[in-house]
């Protein structure tokens, strides 16, 4: 029930102050003036839920999504083995040695989709995108296609499954839909996009994208020097392969996560200090805050505001509300959007419908520019220096794609 008492008004004023505030930063991507990023900002903004009396210790617990955070975790821990195992600079390797450079664009736009779908997207971009580059330099090729192709691809991969990327996490957690229906319901139109994503980047940039002048002779070979460790390989291998197998029977993605994790933990051979290493902290610490801040505006009364808001123009209809989550998630991020629009989603006349509308719809819009997604910015920081992609260049990909991958989810789930 929203939080009620002496000063009542001046807490629900203060609890909107903080909400918009939040949201504000989450949309710039850190507070002007000051070293504070978007995970920063969730920590603050659930403090000052704290400090203002509108959440306590018992309503926090409540508020936190914990089986959304163990999935993350856990998920961000096989990644990590299968990284420092050296499986994809093992991939990269393969590729050198056997794909030629006009066949480069669709390995490496199926290659990062496929993996996207199976583990987390932002994951996957952190891993390729240094190995691009240097496939790029060793091939001679132009980089900046194949780095869009690799944050394009790696969203559009992500639509597939319930673990492909955070929001769909978050989604898992509150729809209860399970992981085979969603696969069946929206792999195909992850299968579409990529094939999508293939023709606009080759119509735009050709099938090998413009010979550089320069010698790659003294660049070292994706892997070089670091063969990787088959044995920590077979042992994560086979730990996935129970993971999926899990997932696809239906047992709680968290705690079939979870187990996998902790099996590696267990049996790998790796330092675990590395492994920690890899495990992205700061998302971590993003999911938490938001929980608690969107735990605090509900108690507060203003996300029930919101809803009798949304509900008098009607957005339960899925070309609008596919519209207003595309609209929301490049204004604030998408894993924030899916947080205020939860509760829209779950109350469609069929509440599954209203889960994909929102799934589908938050992940693909995260292709319209750079800052649509962490993925974008992700490869945009690992290519600093080396490639720079400008925001016009970027949108010429992105607009196109993501307006035709959204009409397509849109009338596939319609």
């Amino acid at each position: 029930m929203p939080w009620a008492g002496h000063g009542a008004q001046w807490q629900t004023l203060l609890a909107a102050v903080i909400f918009i505030s939040s949201y504000a930063v989450f949309a710039l991507g850190k507070l002007p003036g000051l070293r504070i990023d978007r995970p920063g900002m969730a920590m603050i903004g659930a403090v000052a839920m704290f400090a203002i009396g509108v959440l306590t210790p018992r309503t926090a617990i409540e508020d936190i999504n914990f089986s959304t955070l163990v999935l993350l975790f856990a998920m961000m821990v096989i990644v990590a083995h299968l990284h420092q195992a050296g499986f994809f600079e093992w991939i990269a390797a393969t590729v050198e040695r056997r794909i030629t450079p006009p066949r480069l664009l669709p390995v490496l736009i199926f290659t990062s989709g496929i993996l996207s779908a199976i583990f987390v997207n932002d994951i996957i971009c952190i891993c390729l995108a240094p190995l691009v580059l240097l496939l790029c330099r060793r091939l001679r090729l132009r980089p900046v296609p194949y780095l869009l192709a690799l944050a394009t691809a790696s969203n559009i991969g992500s639509v597939a499954t319930l673990t492909g990327n955070p929001q769909n996490m978050l989604i898992a957690s509150y729809a209860g839909i399970a992981y085979r229906t969603y696969l069946a319901r929206l792999a195909p139109v992850a299968l579409a996009g990529l094939l999508l994503d293939w023709a606009i980047l080759r119509w735009i940039y050709g099938p090998a994208p413009e010979l550089q002048c320069a010698s790659a002779a003294e660049t070292p070979a994706p892997g070089a020097g670091a063969r990787p460790d088959r044995a920590a390989l077979r042992i994560t291998g086979v730990v996935m392969g129970g993971v999926m197998a899990g997932f696809l029977f239906g047992f709680p993605p968290a705690l079939v996560a979870a187990i996998g994790a902790a099996i590696l933990l267990l049996s790998s051979r790796l330092d675990p200090r590395q492994v920690y290493a890899d495990v992205d902290w700061g998302l971590l610490v993003f999911f938490a805050g938001l929980f608690l801040i969107v735990g605090g505006a509900e108690q507060a009364g203003l996300i029930a505001r919101l809803m009798r808001f949304a509900g008098h123009w009607n957005l339960q209809r899925p070309a609008w509300f596919t519209l207003l989550t595309a609209g929301l998630s490049n204004l604030v991020n998408n894993v924030p959007a899916v947080m205020l629009l939860k509760d829209l989603a779950a109350k469609f006349t069929q509440p599954q419908t209203g889960w994909l509308l929102l799934a589908m719809a938050s992940t693909l819009a995260g292709n319209f520019t750079i800052t649509g997604s962490v993925a974008n910015m992700i490869v945009i920081e690992q290519a600093r220096g080396k490639a720079e992609i400008s925001l016009r260049e970027y949108m010429r990909v992105g607009v196109p794609l993501t307006a035709l991958t959204l009409l397509m989810g849109w009338l596939w789930l319609r």
